[in-house]
């Protein structure tokens, strides 16, 4: 099946590149990715979507390939003016950056909804997949540590995610409702693949997982639903996520989040490295996950895919 709808499932840096690598594989308007916002905040007054914005910007070609986050040739008079008045500046916006946050809490002030918004960037920025959050209403991230609860960007970036985690809060979720872009991505008319991104499965896809409706989404699907890992050999691409598991009492493997996404996939992707792994009631499929060009994107992108349309052919 070379055609048909797909929908990614995406955090920030590890999920964009898959996305993006759907994203060339993908013919325009294919492929819807519903990201995450559980990292939202409002920071400096301004409503900041870090995984909405990483997504925009690497879809666009706009990203900083050096820090994974933000956007390229970057400028910071605006933080260097702000160091000098005594502001906050853990949390770095670059000007460019900047500009999007500001141009977002305006619109979101005249009443626009976020996907309304994000739309609307999405397609200033010349992206032809569409790019939804997974919901219009609020949810944050909570980490419960050893220093207390923090909200989620004060655990991962004012604290370089070195406190001890001993538990997470999706606040919010159980009220949100899906957005309506998302909802209807399910919906469309022969859809392809479901594609749970390599992004962090407890901190990235577990607030997307959280909104009512999604789980049930995913578990009434006809198309095939592949999770790619976010492990090779024990260790994460990038991120706390092999560390925060072993805070959890897990084991850090490829094996574990496999079974944290039990019952909602048919297909787990895992890298070269952990070959022979076997889970049962589980199709495993190895081959090189790690991704540092954009061929390794759209490689990894196209074997997901393939994987995908033998399933269904399998299910025919």
């Amino acid at each position: 099946m070379s055609g048909g709808h797909v929908i990614a499932l995406s955090g920030g840096i590890g999920g964009a590149k898959l996305a993006l690598g759907l994203d060339r594989v993908l013919a325009p308007g294919q492929l819807t990715v519903i990201a995450n916002t559980g990292d939202d905040f409002r920071h400096l007054g301004l409503h900041i979507s870090p995984d909405i914005d990483t997504l925009l910007y690497t879809l666009a070609g706009l990203d900083d390939p050096a820090k994974g986050w933000g956007r390229r040739d970057e400028s910071w008079t605006f933080m260097r003016a702000l160091a000098e008045l005594g502001g906050e500046t853990w949390f770095q916006l670059g000007d460019g950056d900047l500009a999007t946050h500001v141009e977002r809490t305006r619109r979101l002030g005249e009443g626009e909804s976020l996907s309304q918004v994000t739309d609307a960037l999405r397609r200033r920025l010349g992206i032809g997949s569409a790019i939804v959050p997974m919901s219009d209403d609020p949810v944050a991230t909570r980490v419960n540590t050893d220093e207390g609860w923090l909200d989620f960007q004060h655990y991962f970036v004012r604290r370089r995610c070195e406190p001890r985690v001993s538990g997470l809060d999706f606040v919010g979720a159980g009220e949100a409702r899906l957005a309506p872009e998302a909802a209807a991505a399910f919906r469309a008319p022969g859809l392809r693949a479901v594609v749970l991104c390599p992004s962090n499965p407890y901190l990235s896809v577990d607030p997307i997982l959280a909104v009512p409706g999604l789980r049930a989404a995913l578990e009434r699907c006809a198309a095939p639903v592949i999770a790619v890992s976010p492990i090779i050999a024990g260790q994460a691409v990038k991120g706390p996520t092999a560390k925060m598991m072993t805070e959890l009492g897990l084991e850090p493997g490829a094996a574990t989040v496999a079974r944290h996404y039990g019952g909602l996939i048919d297909a787990f992707v895992i890298d070269a490295a952990d070959a022979g792994l076997a889970i049962a009631g589980l199709t495993v499929a190895a081959t090189p996950t790690l991704m540092r060009s954009l061929d390794d994107r759209m490689r990894l992108a196209r074997f997901v895919l393939a994987l995908a349309d033998r399933l269904a052919g399998a299910r025919a």
